[in-house]
């Protein structure tokens, strides 16, 4: 077993049954040495002892839940080739503490990095529009978002449960806030909405406990309910 639990695997292809990583708990580490476009749906989920992964720079999309619950990975360099993260790829690993991602990304899916508790800091690049449903919420270790211009809506409880938040500056590119956003965060304690944001939802920033300063421009024509209660 100790064995197999320091093993390299070097995959050469990843397209037939007996290659499949699927819930393998021995494998720590692993190299895709093969030109793959495409990193299949969860096909790593599960990989218990899994703390290194080398992508190819062919990679285009990481499809869903592809390295869900792989619990031991701490950091994950995403090459500049992909353009596609779908839904809950990194959804539960909680150990991940670095990652970065590139500028050639063009949306963040929901639940991404959903639980991903020991993450400290996060940049969303510029191409991005629509920060996904829950993508960071129960990041509990975040204290840092750097939002570039361009996105345009934060979905519901995208930030939720992000209770070491502390600071998050809302570019003039978002006009809507929606419900359950930034729930439950509770070291936020300044926070400024842009002219451009016309909705904040229902429960967006309750349970902010911290929260001493909010300034809501004139621009804002719709408030939901409890939008700050807490």
């Amino acid at each position: 077993n100790e064995i197999r639990l320091n093993l390299e695997i070097i995959i050469y292809k990843i397209d037939g049954k007996e290659e499949q990583f699927y819930h393998n708990e021995y494998v720590d580490s692993i190299i895709i040495k093969c030109p793959i476009e495409i990193i299949p749906s969860g096909y790593f989920e599960f990989g218990s002892s899994l703390k290194n992964i080398t992508l190819p720079n062919s990679v285009k999309k990481i499809s869903e839940r592809a390295f869900y619950s792989c619990c031991q990975i701490k950091v994950i360099n995403i090459p500049k080739s992909v353009n596609y993260i779908e839904p809950s790829a990194f959804e539960e690993c909680s150990s991940l503490i670095k990652i970065t991602i590139p500028t050639s990304v063009t949306s963040i899916g929901k639940s991404l990095f959903k639980n991903c508790s020991s993450m400290e800091n996060i940049t969303i690049p510029h191409k991005i529009k629509k920060i996904g449903e829950c993508s960071f919420s129960g990041c509990k270790s975040l204290r840092k978002i750097t939002i570039l211009e361009s996105v345009i809506s934060i979905e519901n409880n995208s930030f939720g449960g992000c209770s070491s938040l502390r600071e998050i500056t809302i570019p003039s590119s978002v006009t809507s806030i929606r419900n359950y956003a930034f729930n439950g965060c509770s070291s936020l304690t300044q926070i400024t909405i842009p002219t451009s944001v016309t909705s904040i939802g229902y429960c967006a920033f309750s349970k902010c406990s911290s929260l001493r300063e909010i300034t809501i421009p004139s621009s804002v024509t719709s408030i939901g309910d409890f939008a700050f209660n807490g």
